[in-house]
Parts: C-alpha cells; structure tokens; sequence
C-alpha cells in the first residue's frame, strides 16, 4: 500500500494550529514592547484579573491583548426617544385611570340592574300570591255552590279547550267533542229504587 501513499504507521503527527501560532508569536514578539499598558478599569487588574483573583488562561491561548479592556461607550438617548418614552407613559397612565373608571361606572351599572331586578322580581311574586290567593277563594266559593247537574260544566272551566294553547302534541280533540257535548247535554240521572 506504500505505492499509493498510504502510510498507516503511525508517526509523530504535527499540530497545524500548535504550529501556526508559534510561528505568529515569534513574529509578533517584538511588538508588546513596543505597546504601552493601559489602565486597568475599576476592580480588575492589568492581566485581567477581576478582585485580584487569577484569571484562568487555557494551554493555547496566547492572546497579547488579554489585559487589554474596551471601555464601554455611554450613549445617552436621543431626545425623541426619551421623549416619546414619558408620552408614551403618560399615555398608559392615562388609559389605566380611564380603565378604572370605566369599571367603576361598568360595577355601578351593574349593582343599579341588579338592584331593580330584585324590586321587579319581589312585585311579581306578591302579584302572584295575591293572584293566587284570589284564585283559591274563587275555588272555594265554588265548590261550595256545587249543584247537581253543572259537573260538566265545572270539568270544561277546568279544562284549556283553546286550541292555540295546546302544550301536547297528542291528538284530544275527540276527549274535547265529548266534554263539550256533555256540558251542553248533561247525562240524565235515573233514580234507583
């Protein structure tokens, strides 16, 4: 396999990074002397390190600028931003208070209908009781008056011959024909002996 340039032996194998950068340092050596130290900013030192604590460099690095910090650069806010941001806060403001006051006024809408509900519910119940309450008395002094021969008369009242009211799907109209020809030509009673 020799003959294709395979070689699978092994061999001392060379790191082209490792090889790279050794040759960057020597060409680059001259040049740190030749750079000033910068000061360090506040609470970190010239290598670095943050409290006088070592910062920790990996085997490869061999950066020359490592203690070197970029100042960070203060940008004040324009003018129509900073402006734009109180209107804008003003404006949310505002939509807070109007929004409490719109569910104040939603809350006193609600307690008045609620309110007036109960009033319209209480007259209707008494309304019904005193209905109700008529209606027996009638329902009384009726079945007091009972006479005979008015039995059908008595099960027609109580029966809803209106056919517009009719709750059933069933067909009645024969039991009606019945009740109503009853009513009109009550049955003679004979008399037993």
């Amino acid at each position: 396999m020799n003959a294709f340039g395979d070689n699978f032996e092994q061999q001392s194998e060379v790191d082209p990074a490792a090889e790279f950068l050794a040759r960057e340092q020597n060409a680059l050596a001259g040049l740190e002397d030749e750079i000033p130290p910068v000061a360090a900013g506040a609470g970190t030192s010239a290598n670095g390190s943050v409290n006088g604590d070592p910062v920790p460099k990996a085997e490869d690095d061999n950066d020359d600028f490592a203690g070197f910090t970029v100042p960070k650069q203060v940008t004040e806010e324009p003018e129509k931003i900073r402006k734009w941001r109180e209107d804008q806060k003003a404006r949310l403001e505002e939509k807070d208070r109007e929004e409490e006051r719109k569910k104040d006024e939603l809350r006193e809408q609600a307690r008045k209908e609620l309110e007036d509900w109960y009033k319209h519910h209480e007259e209707t119940i008494s309304k019904t009781k005193s209905a109700n309450r008529n209606a027996e008395k009638q329902f009384v002094a009726e079945t007091d008056e009972i006479e005979p021969g008015t039995e059908w008369e008595r099960i027609a009242k109580l029966c809803d011959f209106n056919p517009k009211t009719n709750k059933s799907n069933k067909d009645i109209s024969r039991m009606r024909s019945i009740i109503l020809q009853l009513k009109q030509n009550p049955l003679q009673a004979t008399k037993k002996v």
